[in-house]
């Protein structure tokens, strides 16, 4: 297992961060999550996540940074990556590229629970947030982010429990292993 990597990637509120954090867990991986720099970049600078996002539009750097680091920090044996471009980032070195979704509403529905926020705040935020990405992913590294091809799993999180989901990536990880003789 030390020397298994993993990316785990989703737009926001698709449930990435909690399933990444215990597969690394219950695998004894490192997690490493790009979601979690960027919080805190925008919590020292002062700024939102709208607002360091629309920041990082003029400022590459910003991205730059955090995906430098997942590129070096991902790469190494024995990780789970949780980023929206984790699996892009990751793609030749990977050994299980998973894109988790679900449909905005319910993302949106999601975020604004676990924040305690109205839901058409958080629906403004993450349209414009994400809109954001798109527009920086493909200007930063010509990657369209709606492009699936790369995953090796695609898993809809909407019509599971969270319970199933871990169990649906569990079982993908242990055929993995059985398949390469660990």
């Amino acid at each position: 297992m030390k020397k298994i990597i993993i990316t785990i990637s989703g737009f926001h509120g698709v449930g990435k961060s909690t399933i990444a954090r215990y597969i690394a867990k219950k695998y004894g991986l490192k997690y490493i999550s790009s979601g979690e720099l960027f919080r805190k970049i925008a919590s020292e600078k002062g700024l939102t996540l709208e607002e360091l996002s629309k920041l990082a539009e003029k400022d590459p750097s910003i991205d730059l940074m955090i995906d430098e680091r997942m590129k070096i920090e991902g790469a190494k044996p024995g990780t789970v990556g949780d980023a929206l471009l984790a699996g892009w980032i990751l793609k030749d070195i990977a050994d299980i590229k998973i894109w988790l979704k679900a449909p905005l509403d319910v993302r949106v529905k999601r975020i604004a629970e676990r924040e305690d926020r109205p839901f058409d705040v958080v629906y403004k935020e993450t349209v414009e947030r994400e809109n954001s990405e798109r527009l920086r992913f493909k200007k930063y590294y010509s990657i369209d982010i709606d492009d699936l091809s790369i995953y090796d799993y695609v898993l809809s999180t909407h019509h599971l429990s969270l319970e199933s989901v871990i169990s649906v990536i569990e079982d993908i990880i242990e055929g993995y292993l059985k398949y390469i003789g660990r």
